[in-house]
Order: C-alpha cells, then sequence, then structure tokens
C-alpha cells in the first residue's frame, strides 16, 4: 500500500495546513448536489494532467461516498509517483458527519 487512510478530521486539518490537491471520486451528479469546497472532481482528464505533472510532492487526499473506491485511486495515484497520497475514511458520508457535528457545537 503507497497511500494510508486517514479520518475526515485528519484531512480537515490538513486542509487547513497544508493546501493538498483535493479530489472527489464520486459521480458527476452527487459532485454537483454536494462537495468538499476546493475539491475537483476526478475524470480522466484530470489525471492525464495528474500522471505529466511533474510536482509529485503536492500532498492528494481522495475521497468517494464510503471510503472503498478512493483507496483504489489512491493506490493508483501513488504509482503515479506522487508521495503523499491519502483517503478519506467512510468518505463523503463521514465528512458531512464531521461537519454536522462541528456546526452543532
Amino acid at each position: 500500500m503507497r497511500y494510508q487512510e486517514i479520518t475526515p478530521q485528519q484531512a480537515l486539518h490538513m486542509l487547513v495546513e497544508q493546501s493538498p490537491m483535493l479530489l472527489d471520486a464520486r459521480d458527476s451528479h452527487s459532485y454537483r448536489d454536494d462537495h468538499i469546497e476546493g475539491a475537483m472532481l476526478v475524470h480522466d482528464g484530470l489525471l492525464e494532467q495528474l500522471i505529466k505533472r511533474r510536482a509529485h510532492t503536492t500532498p492528494v487526499i481522495i475521497y468517494c461516498y464510503h471510503g472503498n473506491t478512493s483507496k483504489d485511486l489512491a493506490e493508483l495515484i501513488a504509482g503515479f509517483g506522487y508521495q503523499l497520497v491519502y483517503s478519506v475514511k467512510g468518505g463523503f458520508v463521514e465528512w458531512k458527519k464531521l461537519q454536522k457535528t462541528t456546526t452543532a457545537q
């Protein structure tokens, strides 16, 4: 495994502190309905750009619905030579739970 799984809380911290590339691996309809601010929808053209990109030191965080598909995509992107690749445990579902908890406080 060439990537790490992180919790939504860890992802949030990284988004604030490190400005990683954030990728949404869900379908385009779900992305349009709601997504994490700053996330890019994964598509073939984006993957081609990632392959060609020379700066593989930028951290990459990937999420999907429940955290399963993002693992496969994280492994693929790590294979492109990216050194810091993360998959969000529980995906967008857990992210939304975190958002509800944070706003309720």
